[in-house]
């Protein structure tokens, strides 16, 4: 049973397929961003296949950074195939931003782009395994089944990690519940404390003022 599971999640990793965009060139450009997550020194392996060429009337600029601040790769002129591997800093989302800038050879109003073919590998799919099995001198067999391993140590990780951020805002949640509550109080509280107050000082107005 586990090793079917096992299967099954190796099947829906693995069939997942690159990502295809068509970026515009223009004269003053903006980013097209791909955001994706990963876990604390995770390793992350960026595929990029362009068309065109350096010199064509388009600069495509690539930049990788993440929501915390680091950057992990900037290039210009980007074009053909590269490959970027990086391991993260933090629990963080990192965003793979292309910005396609149109030379002054084309006309301004010129409909002119890049392609391009983007694969984002992270964790135990980004780990080189022909590299590892000949290494190690595994079977295929054996190869895919420590893949496999590693990519369920991963999941549960993932879920591990989930359930620790559910529970500091479920306590976020209940110390802000708590606070709100205790404040509530203390205005109810000073409300009255304050109506007895003006009664207080009214009747001994209207009495000094010989009203009442």
């Amino acid at each position: 049973m586990k090793f079917s599971l096992y299967l099954i999640v190796s099947f829906l990793i693995t069939a997942i397929s690159a990502l295809y965009l068509d970026v515009p060139a223009s004269p003053s450009p903006q980013p097209v961003c791909i955001r994706d997550f990963v876990s604390e020194g995770q390793l992350v392996v960026v595929n990029i296949k362009t068309d065109g060429s350096v010199g064509d009337g388009q600069r495509l600029d690539l930049h990788i950074f993440d929501s915390i601040g680091n950057e992990y790769r900037r290039k210009q002129n980007v074009a053909g195939q590269i490959k970027v591997a990086f391991t993260s800093h933090h629990n963080a989302a990192f965003d793979v931003c292309f910005t396609n800038h149109m030379d002054g050879k084309w006309n301004k109003n010129a409909k002119v782009s890049r392609e391009i073919e983007l694969d984002i590998e992270s964790g135990a799919a980004a780990r080189d395994w022909n590299a590892i099995q000949a290494s190690e001198k595994l079977k295929p067999v054996e190869v895919e089944l420590r893949r496999i391993e590693e990519v369920t140590a991963e999941i549960v990780s993932e879920l591990q990690y989930l359930k620790r951020r559910e529970e500091k805002m479920r306590n976020t949640n209940e110390s802000t519940n708590s606070r709100v509550k205790w404040f509530s109080i203390l205005v109810i509280f000073a409300l009255v404390t304050l109506g007895v107050y003006q009664i207080q000082y009214l009747r001994h107005y209207f009495k000094v003022k010989h009203i009442i």
